[in-house]
């Protein structure tokens, strides 16, 4: 999985930068199939923004978070985001299940 981080109106630190990006890390748990994670942190007055995009096969799951914390808020678009995961991986798990059914159906008897 690749992951970009970008900060807007701050300068982001390095212990910053780390915490997102192993917070997000701990999403593959759920579901091995991500792509691309974008994580945009923002803030506005006393506003602290994360928003936090997974690109999955067929999808974008995304989760924005405004706390006074940008900490709390990178949790919990984190912990939005693997609600949406664990969905999105079930939906997955029971198409196929519906495909797999397919049962033959006998021909209709003709009396005489």
């Amino acid at each position: 999985m690749r992951v970009n981080i970008t900060a807007r109106h701050f300068k982001a630190p390095n212990n910053l930068k780390e915490f997102a990006e192993k917070k997000v890390q701990k999403l593959k748990r759920y579901y091995d199939g991500i792509i691309v994670c974008d994580i945009l942190l923002d803030h506005e007055k006393l506003t602290q923004i994360a928003d936090i995009s997974i690109k999955v096969y067929g999808q974008n799951l995304k989760a924005v978070e405004k706390t006074e914390d940008i900490f709390k808020s990178i949790e919990l678009s984190v912990d939005k985001l693997e609600r949406q995961l664990k969905k999105y991986k079930e939906k997955l798990r029971h198409h196929k299940h519906d495909k797999g059914e397919m049962t033959e159906t006998e021909p209709p008897v003709e009396q005489e």
